[in-house]
């Protein structure tokens, strides 16, 4: 799977998204279309997030590990894979070390 470098004819927020204290930050991006998708960093941490809409998360650089709600096991993402979350559930994300970089695209429900 190869990841976009950039978008191109979009609306970007100025004003960033900031969770766990500044451990987890983005930005979102809006597309002709409508679409949107948030551009962000995480930290090395813990920390669990919950879904209202269905999310890809396509990791761009680092890696982390993910537990979906209702699931025992953890799987490590790197740069160039995704996962899926569906919607009003959630999923608790672990980076280890470093930065992971993500793209977060809002998929149908």
């Amino acid at each position: 799977m190869s990841l976009p470098t950039e978008f191109t004819g979009v609306t970007v927020h100025t004003k960033a998204n900031v969770y766990f204290d500044g451990r987890v930050v983005s930005h979102s991006v809006v597309f002709a279309s409508g679409e949107k998708k948030t551009l962000g960093l995480i930290y090395s941490g813990s920390y669990h997030f919950g879904t209202g809409a269905p999310e890809r998360m396509e990791i761009v650089a680092g890696s982390c590990r993910v537990t979906l709600d209702g699931q025992c096991d953890a799987r490590t993402y790197t740069a160039g894979q995704h996962f899926d979350v569906p919607g009003k559930s959630g999923f608790t994300i672990d980076v280890a070390t470093g930065i992971c970089e993500y793209i977060c695209s809002y998929l149908p429900a």
